[in-house]
């Protein structure tokens, strides 16, 4: 049976992360600070990082985030430390239940911005990725992770995409701005480049990125709509305007947990400033230059299959971040969807296959 791959699932940074920083960063590791529950925010535990708080979970310039773990979560949440990567068993038997063979692993705490420091945001990728490469060890590779690279220096970026490389990453993680430079920026080609020498893709996850639209939105408001949320569609569209996928041939991107359903917009959106048939703004662009989107189960598949294809479509549980839509958990989680995706009768069980499978394989080269 072909390898099901579970394309995106997370991590809840534990404090143990921090003991992979290098020694002469110990005094700025993030620590964990305590407050009332009954307030606004409503959590108790909080990351400190360089003098600011993560999750802000109310108000403007606002982020949600699982981490770090409440002091009711091991009773609330008996796979806590699963998701923590501290119980790589109690993962798997996870990934069994689920009857999935590989999960691939993105960051929490670096779904926000989190310094302006840029030797900082260094110390602190490289601690993310050699925690992640150790824990990911343990698991006789059915456990894979994204490099965060530390983008605000592309050499220490180049750097810790060769680690990752070495070390069992199956690729890049961006969000749909990083700061003030959007994707398509030519800042950004050395690491496409080195991206594609090493067979990584890069892959574009919702996150709040983007300090300065952060700022405008209140989040006990709006969610995490705009400015998470959205981003991935922006990069989409620059990076396909700009034809940037035409100058690394073999590059791939990914759009992660935004769903797919942007998708037939963004293209009519981009089919309105450069004309063209409908054909060059569907499957084939898709194929030509190597984009991937995730499914989320309630969106109209046979309808999004239209404009993607069946080859460049994939499935990730948002495992970790997995309350379940329409619970009060994460509203990219979807614990029984590879149960469901089986179950289905409206779409072609290749596709299906495609889609747990094939797709994912050659998006993360698996």
């Amino acid at each position: 049976m072909p390898a099901v791959v579970d394309a995106d699932t997370h991590i809840f940074e534990p404090v143990e992360l921090w003991d992979y920083l290098d020694k002469e960063w110990y005094l700025r590791r993030p620590i964990v600070v305590s407050a009332d529950s009954d307030t606004v925010y409503k959590k108790s535990r909080f990351w400190m990082i360089d003098g600011n708080i993560f999750p802000k979970s109310a108000g403007k310039g606002g982020f949600l985030l699982g981490t770090p773990t409440e002091p009711d979560d091991i009773a609330r949440m008996p796979d806590v430390r699963a998701r923590e990567m501290l119980d790589i068993p109690g993962r798997l038997a996870a990934m069994d239940q689920m009857r999935t063979d590989v999960q691939v692993i993105y960051p929490t705490i670096f779904l926000a911005y989190v310094t302006d420091d840029v030797d900082l945001e260094i110390a602190l990728c490289r601690a993310y990725n050699r925690f992640m490469a150790e824990m990911c060890r343990r698991a006789n590779g059915r456990l894979r992770w994204l490099v965060v690279p530390p983008l605000r220096s592309v050499d220490a970026t180049l750097e810790e995409a060769n680690f990752g490389k070495e070390n069992g990453a199956v690729g890049l993680f961006f969000r749909g701005i990083e700061r003030d430079r959007t994707l398509d920026d030519p800042y950004f080609f050395p690491v496409y480049e080195e991206a594609a020498n090493l067979d990584m893709p890069v892959c574009v996850h919702t996150g709040a990125g983007c300090p300065a639209f952060t700022a405008v939105f209140d989040v006990t408001r709006s969610h995490t709509f705009p400015h998470t949320r959205t981003l991935p569609l922006m990069a989409f569209r620059n990076i396909v305007a700009n034809k940037i996928p035409e100058m690394y041939p073999e590059l791939r991107f990914a759009f992660i947990e935004a769903g797919t359903s942007w998708v037939p917009y963004v293209l009519h959106a981009l089919r309105g400033v450069f004309g063209g048939s409908p054909d060059e703004w569907g499957p084939k662009l898709f194929q030509d230059y190597r984009l991937y989107t995730t499914y989320e189960e309630w969106e109209d598949l046979p309808y999004l299959v239209n404009f993607t294809g069946e080859d460049n479509i994939v499935v990730g549980s948002d495992w970790g971040h997995h309350g379940g839509r329409g619970k009060g958990g994460d509203p990219s989680g979807q614990p029984d969807v590879f149960d469901n995706m089986r179950a289905r009768e409206d779409v072609p069980s290749r596709v299906i296959e495609k889609m747990l499978s094939d797709n994912p394989c050659k998006l993360y080269s698996i």
